[in-house]
């Protein structure tokens, strides 16, 4: 697979969430792990996608480092979401459209990019933009 079939699943993923964000955990070319957005399903405000599907995994792996997988979101992690995938040691994040796409399309957004949140961790991971970003800002409309 490539990066745009990943990027389907987590497209499809956002589609079955409570806002359209959803994302895809790889590792080894094989989807390990998907979620969506369940923040009013849940009444938790941290159940964005991202975060649901790093517990999904960790939990079903009774691991709670990622090191070696791959995350693909629909939209750039927020802050929140950036420092969950700096803890738990994912090696890479690959997203659609960015904080600064949604912001331009009136989306509610902390003005903070996961490359900004990364650059004051202790870790470094591989950041992947604009993959099907397109396709990831209809899913506002």
């Amino acid at each position: 697979m490539i990066p745009e079939d990943f990027m389907r699943l987590a497209l499809a993923q956002a589609k079955e969430g409570d806002t359209p964000y959803g994302a895809v955990i790889v590792k080894d070319n094989e989807v390990v792990a998907v979620a969506h957005n369940t923040v009013i399903r849940d009444s938790d405000p941290s159940a964005h996608a991202e975060i649901n599907v790093i517990r999904s995994l960790t939990a079903k792996l009774k691991n709670p480092f990622l090191e070696g997988y791959s995350i693909y979101t629909t939209c750039e992690p927020c802050p929140m979401c950036a420092t969950a995938c700096v803890w738990s040691g994912l090696s890479e994040i690959v997203y659609g459209a960015s904080i600064q796409d949604l912001i331009s399309i009136n989306q509610s957004q902390i003005n903070l990019s996961c490359e900004e949140v990364i650059a004051k961790s202790f870790r470094s991971i591989k950041v992947t933009k604009g993959i099907l970003k397109n396709e990831c800002l209809e899913l506002f409309k």
